[in-house]
C-alpha cells in the first residue's frame, strides 16, 4: 500500500481554464470580426483539394523479391 507521502493528488495541479472557441455565438463573433477588418470569405467547391502530388503512385508488391 502505497503511503500517503507517495501519493500524488490530482488537487495541487492547477486547473487550465477551457474555452469554448467553438460555440456558435464564438464563431458568428469572430466571423463578423473577419469581415470588419476587411477579410474576405472564399468558398471552395466539393471535391476540390488543396493537396499537390508531389511523387507519382506508389505499388506495393506482395511476396517474394525476384532477384535479377
Amino acid at each position: 500500500m502505497a503511503s500517503a507521502k507517495t501519493v500524488k493528488s490530482a488537487k495541487n495541479k492547477p486547473l487550465k481554464e477551457q474555452t469554448d472557441d467553438f460555440s456558435s455565438k464564438n464563431i458568428e463573433d469572430q466571423v463578423e470580426s473577419f469581415l470588419a477588418s476587411g477579410g474576405k470569405i472564399q468558398e471552395i467547391p466539393l471535391g476540390v483539394s488543396g493537396q499537390v502530388a508531389t511523387s507519382g503512385p506508389r505499388h506495393i508488391t506482395l511476396g517474394k523479391r525476384h532477384s535479377n
